[in-house]
């Protein structure tokens, strides 16, 4: 694959990755820490700002990885900063359980205006998307006094025990760690792409939701069943995204059998699909919410938040984290909030997403292999296949796709059950100029990838 040198005014790659100097950290990352955390690039961060990151040996790359979706507000915006040092010079951490600060009230009170619905709600902090999604289990089973949860196939809730027991990829988040969490059931999420020849969305969608109540017949009683937690999107299942149909029938069903409805925005919250948060597209309300990621700007914080009935059922110290919430957590996420509204970020976020589905809806039109485009909002991906009739999934090709837009400047993604999608989360601030280079830049690894595995 050679590159115009004429795409990369932001791109700079003074050597291969990894460089010498990445090398010799590799050498000390590999005798020291474990080979299970994976790396998509093989160097190391320097420096980062808005959509461009630098590596040890001076590379820099235009970022359409943005840290797995968490940096929406890009790396170290100017705002985040200085609030976080004005910050470290009042205190670091008293722990709201010994001593309360203002910062975590205040953005609970700002996520409480901020999340979909006008009734009254409360929100509480922790670490991570997973500890959420974890809390927001142990609030509805305390509420509903119920023991079941549902989640869907191809969805991604996080690593830790209850998360990973909801999660359903096996290879590589479950294979070897099981036995899981009790009392966790999957169902079938619609996939319109891989529906079956003929069926219309629609089809699909009444299908699936007939599913619940022969379920609830053949499994666990509705009556028993605490929550349904779902992604709005599926992230790690590969930008899969339901009709607004399917997620108002699956509300209604939790309306009838009084199950609560957890919405997990750990990926698409904060402006990333158009809308402060995805289930805003589907006009749903959810009883619960988790949301970390972006929140604030790549700092390790999470939220749940929801009905203030409902998050008021655990009693006091029920709930809760040491590092639950951190002042420089909260600190960061209210800056992050600030530039969401002043800067129209979520307006921004559609205007990315036409970018990029223009540019690879084209490109599929020359392509059979390009099987599908998907895109709401920022949240953008191509899903790759072996043939456009049967749609086996390419494995390798998106290998070889991801390999060859790294070594020429770009850090993106894999995603999919099949391990088959491209996905592409840069950061909101990107400008015009730098997602036009790192589109012609993935699209030149598209190209040249195709032309070396498409049969003669």
């Amino acid at each position: 694959m050679d590159l115009n040198p004429k795409l990369t005014k932001y791109i700079d790659m003074k050597t291969p990755i990894p460089g010498p100097q990445a090398q010799l950290l590799l050498e000390r990352r590999m005798a020291n820490v474990p080979r299970g955390p994976f790396n998509t690039v093989p160097t190391f961060a320097a420096k980062g700002e808005g959509a461009l990151i630098t590596d040890v040996d001076g590379n820099t790359f235009i970022d359409f990885a943005g840290a797995i979706g968490s940096l929406n507000v890009g790396h170290c915006p100017p705002k985040v900063v200085e609030a976080l040092k004005a910050q470290l010079d009042l205190f670091l951490h008293p722990c709201f359980h010994v001593m309360m600060y203002e910062p975590y009230v205040a953005l609970a009170e700002k996520l409480n205006q901020l999340t979909p619905g006008d009734h009254k709600k409360k929100t509480f902090f922790l670490n991570s998307g997973a500890e959420a999604v974890e809390n927001a289990v142990k609030i509805a089973r305390k509420y509903t006094g119920r023991r079941a949860v549902i989640s869907f196939e191809r969805g991604f809730h996080g690593r830790t025990y209850m998360a990973m027991s909801l999660t359903s990829k096996v290879k590589p988040y479950k294979n070897g760690f099981g036995p899981f969490a009790p009392d966790t059931y999957k169902m079938p999420y619609p996939y319109y792409y891989r529906a079956p020849i003929g069926m219309s969305q629609d089809e699909v969608d009444d299908q699936l939701l007939r599913k619940f109540e022969d379920f609830f017949l053949a499994e666990v009683p509705g009556e028993e069943v605490a929550a349904i937690i779902l992604e709005p999107v599926q992230g790690e299942g590969g930008f899969v995204i339901p009709s607004a149909r399917f997620i108002q029938g699956v509300k209604a069903l939790c309306e009838k059998y009084g199950i609560l409805l957890i919405a997990d925005e750990v990926q698409t919250g904060f402006g990333r699909t158009g809308k402060n948060f995805a289930m805003e597209h589907f006009g749903i309300v959810p009883d619960l919410m988790t949301m970390s990621k972006s929140i604030a700007a790549g700092l390790p914080i999470s939220a749940v938040t929801g009905r203030a009935d409902i998050m008021d059922a655990p009693g006091i110290g029920e709930i809760g984290g040491t590092y639950g919430g951190s002042p420089l957590g909260c600190i960061a996420a209210l800056k992050v909030i600030e530039m969401l509204e002043e800067d129209r970020l979520a307006e921004r976020a559609v205007s990315i997403g036409s970018a990029v589905s223009e540019r690879f809806l084209r490109l599929q039109q020359e392509f059979g292999r390009i099987g599908d485009v998907r895109t709401l909002g920022a949240m953008s991906a191509i899903e790759l296949v072996k043939d456009p009739v049967t749609k086996e999934p390419d494995k390798e090709l998106t290998a070889s796709v991801l390999q060859a837009a790294h070594q020429h400047g770009v850090i993106v993604m894999g995603a999919g059950m099949y391990s088959n999608v491209i996905r592409i989360l840069s950061p909101l601030v990107i400008t015009d100029d730098q997602l036009a280079e790192g589109l012609d830049v993935l699209e030149q690894a598209v190209r040249s990838c195709l032309s070396q595995n498409i049969p003669s």
